[in-house]
């Protein structure tokens, strides 16, 4: 964010893995993607609980699991877009009102504290060096 990127997402739904239609134990809808072509490969098991959590949310909202995914990445200040890919009509409009969803900043804490990924390396060792940088806006220029 520092250097001021914006993204744009790429499979925000993970190939239909985060609309809500797959979970542990399930089986996939036959008409679903990911029931021939399992991609982009994602760590089901650490994704789980992000769908539990974003079906808690949607159902107390009364709205889609999926809607939920994509308002969560919308609400974060360097996604500039996301690339869906709905196959009906229905998926599209969902998709679409997924930009209205004004999720609350407890459900976004929610959402990142059960999506954060563990500290690998190099990660941890770019925290730590990092950790006395000096931040841009107090940088001058020579």
């Amino acid at each position: 964010m520092e250097e001021n990127l914006g993204l744009m997402v790429w499979s925000p739904l993970a190939g239909g893995l985060l609309s809500g239609k797959f979970g542990p134990g399930a089986s996939a809808p036959n008409d679903a993607r990911r029931a021939t072509f399992d991609f982009p490969p994602v760590d089901k098991e650490r994704a789980w609980p992000c769908v539990a959590l974003m079906r808690e949310i949607g159902d107390a909202k009364g709205v889609s699991v999926a809607r939920v995914a994509l308002a969560w990445l919308l609400a974060k200040p360097h996604v500039m877009s996301v690339i869906i890919g709905a196959k009906t009509t229905a998926q599209l409009d969902d998709n679409l009102a997924a930009a209205d969803l004004a999720l609350t900043p407890e459900e976004v804490a929610r959402l990142d504290e059960v999506s954060a990924l563990p500290e690998e390396y190099p990660g941890w060792m770019f925290a730590r060096q990092g950790s006395t940088r000096i931040p841009a806006p107090f940088l001058k220029a020579t």
